[in-house]
């Protein structure tokens, strides 16, 4: 048993993988192409930030929480600077590809590693079915809207179209008329209706998004040269819009839309929380491109930092304008920056914002297809996955196996599902994967604390949380009594049975793991900003429901199935024992 637990901890020292870093990348054919430079990293890091949460999300978020809204982007971008500065002392210490992954594996060890790298799998994968779904309602939007029709079959999921279909008919059984019904369900009910069939299948399919999934594939195949060049035009045009939104929207904003500013407290204003991080896994994005950066350990940092700054400005700022030029309840549509300008009769800007929105969530689509296979490049270079998604290619320099299979993974699905609803899904993904890297920077210090010491990168600022994380939670207890005391009051009633319990689960954890966290602070002189890091986005979690929690479970459920029949045996540091 004490052998097992010991090769499950097993870890790759600083000192090892900076000498990875340093040997000659030829010698384990890796030798991919130092390009990027800062310029490159934020356009990366904006890229994937500024998509469809800025451009789809940010309605609902805005309709929950009203004016309000804009605070929980500044809680955001306090809780994710918290763990980017983590993540910058990582990339600075170990310029390695892999992101959080790498980080977990000189920290935490081998099974928590392998952990959060199936962790960061799922996350990209699933953000981007939802990103290329998405990115083809817009599409279509566009061509309707200049007149070009494209059969709804052609442009609609399988899971939709049929659940849509017999929507429709209880309803038209009901006796309302098909014209009367909402229109993603007249859209349905036509789509099914049309689709030719085989063998008693309707033929339905997303083709769009199977189209943009594809394009950005091959961008992503052929060089990380075209990538850049592709990424820093879209982020370009994308930042043009965003301003124009701002500086036009800002004329019809009534500041009597902003009464009330909380219309729904606290409790509607984290409702939105899982559609703002579901953009912010751009810093782990960054993080991946290390081993493509001229000097990644001097610009990751920085660009990690400058783009979370960047975005959040924007974002704030837009949900303040937004909120301003219509009432906050109108914002729950899919396209809300189209739909404001619509509604104030500025219809040429609305059309200009919608079809920015394509060129918004094909950036979005670059820069994680971009990403995954690194990841999983990485991953096989350990040994944890077959060698083949670490081969690099002759000519292109890519990882040309991984970036293939992460094509397929992204473009099948969103073929036939309707994966929208796993927003919040990838949100606990990128919410852990915050988390364990602020944990592993604690790990790191306590472990190897000379390597450590002996690198010269960015380090986290110490500060010693022996005192000051006690009064800070002191603090937010005390405003959480006299601000929401009705939620306090909630949390410890125990009626309502399982049904009001389930839901709660997790915040008991939270408690739990915050008050073991606080003690060992105060005897440890622990550094406060990872652990402030550590404790926000576990608090955090716990918003996202029980289900969610099940769901996640199980995918790293499946996970520890395939490392123990594959990657526990093929592990590098096993073979070296």
């Amino acid at each position: 048993m004490n052998n097992l637990r010991k090769n499950l901890t097993r870890r790759k020292s600083v000192t090892a993988l900076q000498a990875d870093y340093e040997r000659d990348g030829s010698t384990h054919g890796t030798d991919l192409v130092r390009t990027l430079q800062l310029k490159d990293l934020v356009s990366f890091g904006i890229a994937a930030i500024i998509g469809a949460g800025i451009f789809s999300t940010i309605g609902n978020a805005s309709a929950a929480g009203g004016p309000g809204v804009s605070l929980l982007f500044i809680f955001t971008a306090i809780a994710c600077g918290f763990s980017a500065l983590c993540y910058a002392q990582f990339a600075a210490a170990i310029p390695v590809s892999g992101s959080a992954y790498t980080y977990a594996y000189a920290s935490f060890g081998e099974l928590v590693a392998w952990i959060i790298g199936w962790d960061l799998l799922m996350e990209y994968a699933i953000g981007n079915i939802a990103v290329a779904i998405s990115w083809s309602d817009y599409f279509t939007a566009v061509l309707h809207g200049v007149g070009f029709g494209v059969p709804e079959y052609l442009t609609m999921d399988y899971l939709s179209a049929s659940r849509g279909y017999q929507t429709a008919l209880e309803l038209l059984a009901e006796g309302q008329s098909l014209s009367a019904l909402p229109g993603h369900i007249q859209a349905a009910y036509v789509a099914w209706q049309n689709a030719p069939s085989l063998g008693g299948i309707k033929l339905v399919a997303d083709f769009p998004a199977l189209a943009i999934t594809a394009l950005i594939t091959y961008l992503v195949y052929i060089g990380i040269k075209e990538s850049k060049r592709t990424a820093n035009l879209l982020v370009l045009l994308k930042l043009l819009v965003i301003l124009l939104v701002i500086s036009v929207g800002a004329f019809y904003v009534k500041t009597d839309n902003w009464t009330p500013f909380a219309p729904n407290g606290l409790a509607g204003i984290m409702k939105g929380v899982s559609a703002v991080f579901f953009a912010y896994i751009g810093f782990d994005a960054i993080s991946t491109t290390a081993e493509e950066c001229e000097n990644p350990q001097r610009d990751l940092p920085r660009a990690m930092i400058l783009a979370l700054v960047i975005c959040t400005v924007l974002y704030v700022v837009l949900a303040l304008v937004l909120t301003g030029m219509v009432p906050f309840g109108e914002l729950a549509v899919g396209d809300p920056l189209a739909y404001v300008f619509s509604r104030v009769k500025l219809d040429v800007i609305a059309g200009i914002v919608a079809t920015s929105a394509i060129v918004a969530m094909a950036s979005v689509l670059l820069v994680f297809q971009y990403g995954q296979p690194r990841i999983w490049m990485t991953m096989s270079r350990d040994g944890l996955l077959p060698g083949a998604f670490s081969r690099i290619h002759p000519k292109h320099k890519t990882p040309y196996f991984a970036t293939i299979v992460t094509g397929v993974v992204v473009a099948v699905p969103a073929l036939f599902m309707n994966l929208t609803e796993v927003t919040d899904l990838t949100s606990i993904g990128t919410l852990f994967a915050f988390a364990l890297v602020c944990g592993g920077i604690l790990l790191l210090e306590e472990k190897q604390k000379t390597a450590i010491a002996t690198h010269k990168g960015f380090r986290v600022p110490y500060i010693n949380g022996k005192y000051i994380l006690p009064v800070l939670l002191l603090a937010a207890t005390v405003l959480l009594f006299l601000y929401n005391k009705a939620a306090v009051t909630t949390f410890f009633s125990m009626s309502g049975g399982w049904g009001s319990l389930q839901h709660k689960i997790s915040l008991y954890g939270f408690i739990g793991v915050t008050a073991v966290l606080t003690v060992l602070t105060f005897n440890r002189n622990l550094s406060l900003i990872p652990v402030l890091g550590l404790l926000i986005n576990l608090y955090l979690m716990t918003e996202l429901g029980l289900t969610n929690w099940s769901r996640f479970m199980a995918w790293l459920v499946l996970g520890l199935v395939i490392y123990f029949a594959y990657g526990y045996r093929n592990s590098k540091l096993h073979q070296q024992l």
